[in-house]
């Protein structure tokens, strides 16, 4: 039971677009890391090089490609481009396509250098 006038927790639910079944609610799904980067023989790798492409991963303020699977759904991965700070979807798209423009600024009016 809350005490009155305590702050209240407000929650709040990702739809997120599937490029094969449209529009669902975050629930469908599973985060797979950051979009676009490429999968190296772990057999040439050293220790160091494997731990590092496993777990050293890019965390920008804005907007950022991520993938995605739809495990609840088609089963199938997915890109699209999620803002770090406000959770905002932005556009979906399939896996080794032409990557959409970053949908909006980075950071309070700064454009996206890699746009």
């Amino acid at each position: 039971m809350e005490r009155p006038g305590s702050p209240t927790k407000i929650y709040f639910m990702l739809y997120i677009p599937c490029p094969h079944c449209g529009l669902r609610n975050e629930t469908e799904f599973h985060y797979g890391a950051e979009a676009g980067i490429a999968y190296p023989d772990p057999y040439v790798l050293t220790d160091s090089e494997w731990a590092k492409y496993l777990h050293i991963r890019a965390n920008p303020r804005g907007w950022f490609a991520e993938r995605w699977v739809h495990f609840a759904g088609c089963g199938r991965w997915f890109n699209l481009w999620r803002n770090t700070i406000t959770h905002e979807i932005g556009p979906a798209y399939l896996p080794f396509t032409t990557q959409p423009k970053v949908p909006g600024d980075t950071i309070a009016g700064q454009e996206d250098p890699r746009a």
